[in-house]
């Protein structure tokens, strides 16, 4: 592995998003067209909150990075323990005051808190694909990703727990899809990025993501169950013909699907991670949540130095959670089995 740091990357990536998009959250894309497009960090707005502000999607990712830096492990119940921490106690939050928290997730913390089971906290059902499992699923990602750099860990053991974690919250087949996706592209970006560094600098990303989806689609349609959740992804097969698909067509609501597809929209159709972030924010709607998860990925594939310098300085507690993205547990020949 080189000395780049992936966790730094990707979790900065995503707070950033988050704190982007956390001011017009809920305008429709008409409503921000009208006011004016975002094109920098702003403060107040829907919440009413100071510039740089991030909301739930950065809260939870950071409780999931705390768990695995302190247990060098995925263990849900701790996991669960810290969502409890945020919701209940304003932990892993700017100002010491959850908000922002969607309906699903704060439904499975309340039935966690009262019968302790990682098993059944989750909702089912098919309006359990909302996208706040897939907003905090990268730090399960990246600790994966690292652990198949360093010991070879197969697919299969990455995507059980991936599917775990986002069962916590929202246990539907197509969020477990969305999340094991994500991951997949997310590997391709850092398998591209070390394979050949100088060659990826200049690597249309649309080509990493493609790799990534390939791989995942691949790895699902190896069992008949996921094939019947398979084809509400079938915009994703292709991304070169997806790519020219207008905004128009592009959904930025809160289902699972809608996500995805607006984030490797996004992806594909800028070339910075600033004209990316801006992009998803300004389609409006769940717009922290859509440059959170873009933001992810954006990060890896561009890297923490390409993030504006202003938007940076902007992020409340910064130091905070780059000192938590820096922690032991993700250095080179430090992971404990």
């Amino acid at each position: 592995m080189s000395n780049r740091n992936y966790i730094l990357d990707g979790m900065m990536g995503l707070v950033v998003g988050d704190a982007l998009g956390c001011p017009v959250q809920f305008l429709s894309r008409e409503r921000i067209w009208n006011r004016g497009l975002v094109t920098g960090m702003e403060g107040y707005g829907t919440y009413n909150m100071p510039v740089g502000t991030w909301t739930d999607d950065g809260s939870m990712a950071l409780a999931t990075l705390a768990s695995i830096n302190e247990k060098d492990n995925i263990v849900l119940e701790d996991i669960m323990q810290r969502f409890m921490d945020w919701e209940f106690h304003g932990d892993y939050t700017p100002f010491g005051e959850a908000f922002d928290e969607g309906n699903t997730c704060s439904m499975a913390i309340h039935h966690y808190a009262k019968n302790k089971n990682v098993q059944t906290c989750g909702r089912t059902g098919e309006y359990a694909n909302g996208n706040g499992a897939l907003m905090r699923i990268l730090p399960v990602c990246l600790y994966y990703i690292n652990l198949q750099n360093q010991l070879g860990v197969l697919d299969d053991e990455a995507i059980r727990d991936i599917h775990n974690v986002t069962s916590l919250t929202h246990n539907h087949l197509r969020s477990h899809m969305a999340s094991g996706l994500y991951y997949f592209m997310a590997k391709a970006i850092v398998k591209e990025k070390e394979a050949d560094r100088k060659l990826c600098e200049n690597m249309d990303i649309k080509k990493c993501l493609q790799q990534g989806l390939d791989e995942g689609f691949h790895f699902y349609r190896q069992n008949f169950v996921h094939l019947t959740e398979m084809r509400h992804f079938k915009r994703l097969f292709h991304l070169d013909k997806f790519k020219n698909v207008q905004e128009t067509e592009i959904r930025s609501s809160g289902y699972v699907l809608d996500t995805i597809e607006a984030v490797i929209w996004c992806l594909i159709t800028t070339d910075t991670f600033e004209s990316c972030l801006l992009k998803a924010v300004n389609l409006g709607d769940d717009t922290d949540t859509v440059a959170a998860i873009a933001g992810g990925l954006a990060g890896l594939y561009y890297g923490y130095e390409s993030m504006p310098k202003e938007w940076l300085a902007a992020i409340q507690k910064r130091e905070w959670i780059e000192e938590m993205c820096s922690g032991r547990t993700w250095k080179e020949g430090e992971i404990h089995q």
